[in-house]
């Protein structure tokens, strides 16, 4: 009697995406609006889900088929430059109930604005820590100019 592998689970990322799409036309109006700290922290988490999902498919990708892992590799970089940049965003934006504006430095700090606004920061520093062992400074760093070829 064989074992045979069982079916990969339904694609879910579809889904994702959908619900996005579905979040993006409902909630976010026309015309100028502050982006408020909830959904920045929600799309950091989602950016950095989509990283470890990419990570995920360069580690098994890469294996089999080297210039589509690094493909994936590059698209995992770019991913992550994406949830920096949201970070940064995320201290920028005004504070809930008084609008103030934080600091630049706010995160540098350690505990920056404490709980809940620290659950970003942790989230990032974790993920920031995966990012240095698998990526060099330069990738990090390096502008994206579309010519790249892999």
């Amino acid at each position: 009697m064989s074992r045979t592998a069982m079916p990969p689970a339904q694609d879910f990322v579809p889904f994702a995406t959908a619900a996005l799409d579905f979040h993006r036309a409902l909630n976010i109006p026309g015309g100028p609006l502050v982006a408020p700290r909830a959904e920045l922290d929600s799309l950091h988490a989602h950016l950095v889900s989509v990283y470890g999902l990419l990570d995920a498919h360069a580690a098994r990708t890469g294996a089999l088929v080297p210039i589509e892992g690094d493909l994936l590799r590059a698209a995992r970089t770019r991913i992550w430059q994406a949830a920096d940049h949201v970070h940064a965003a995320f201290h920028a934006a005004p504070r809930p109930g008084t609008g103030e504006i934080p600091d630049r430095e706010a995160c540098q700090a350690g505990l920056p604005e404490g709980a809940p606004e620290l659950t970003i920061c942790q989230r990032h520093q974790r993920t920031a820590l995966r990012v240095r062992h698998q990526t060099t400074p330069a990738d990090l760093h390096a502008p994206f100019t579309g010519l790249i070829r892999h």
